[in-house]
């Protein structure tokens, strides 16, 4: 099996810089390159900077990366879309309309003789409680029911508020190493435990493939500055950049 993985596009319904109208072009770029070149598509999280839909209505700034996304599916790709912490409050509208299989928080494979392990890997972060509380009060229904109240307007330029993801945000250092560190230890767990041969995370915006034990794991990066994905033909792993290929540790 042929499978390609990304995660953290961040594609934006309001691009606030060239930065931003670039990284969103270079994307819609690449998905349109992919019809009939995979088996599996596995969207591992916050393909969107911030989702909303409501009974009648989607974002019409995502267009083109949705009808990307049916060329995609509709040249036989599976697609698997694994909700990050920036796309979660999903309705309908990605499976009925795209034929995408939401997951809310993983998605295990049993392919080539190997168990594969996707999460977006949020939940994984190292000694991070105050996002974990977050993340349970944002996913709380009852949360997106009032956000579903809201004009589609006003809810979006408060998920805005929310959504500061840019190439001039800069997170500390600290930060990051707390993303790497859990989502490493997670990995590791896994791998160790033989609950999966190869694990696949985001979240951290830093691509990643590391040899653990006879198991690998990879983390996707992002299209923010990285432009990386995973590749898995099968059962090998591969780290690509747009056009690069990055080899492992």
């Amino acid at each position: 099996m042929n499978i390609i993985a990304l995660s953290d596009c961040h594609y934006k319904f309001h691009c606030t810089s060239n930065a931003d109208q670039d990284s969103a072009n270079k994307l819609i770029c690449f998905l349109k390159s992919i019809p009939g070149k995979y088996d599996l598509m596995v969207l591992s999280g916050d393909i969107f900077d911030f989702w909303l839909e409501g009974k009648f209505t989607v974002v019409k700034q995502y267009f083109p990366v949705l009808c990307a996304l049916s060329a995609i599916k509709e040249s036989g790709t599976r697609i698997i879309y694994i909700s990050g912490n920036h796309d979660f409050w999903f309705g309908n509208f990605l499976s009925a309309y795209i034929g995408c299989e939401i997951h809310p928080d993983g998605f295990t494979l049993n392919t080539d003789g190997k168990k594969i392990r996707f999460e977006h890997g949020d939940i994984h972060t190292f000694n991070d409680l105050r996002y974990q509380l977050y993340r349970k009060v944002i996913r709380w229904k009852a949360m997106r029911k009032i956000a579903s109240l809201l004009h589609p307007d006003l809810a979006l330029t408060i998920g805005s508020c929310f959504s500061r993801t840019s190439r001039q945000r800069k997170d500390s250092q600290e930060l990051i190493d707390k993303k790497s560190k859990g989502l490493k230890n997670y990995a590791k767990w896994l791998i160790e435990h033989k609950k999966a041969d190869i694990v696949v995370l985001g979240h951290s915006h830093k691509p990643v493939l590391e040899t653990i034990r006879d198991g690998f794991y990879l983390n996707c990066g992002d299209w923010i500055t990285c432009f990386s994905y995973v590749e898995i033909d099968a059962g090998k792993p591969a780290l690509k950049e747009y056009n690069k290929e990055i080899e492992p540790l």
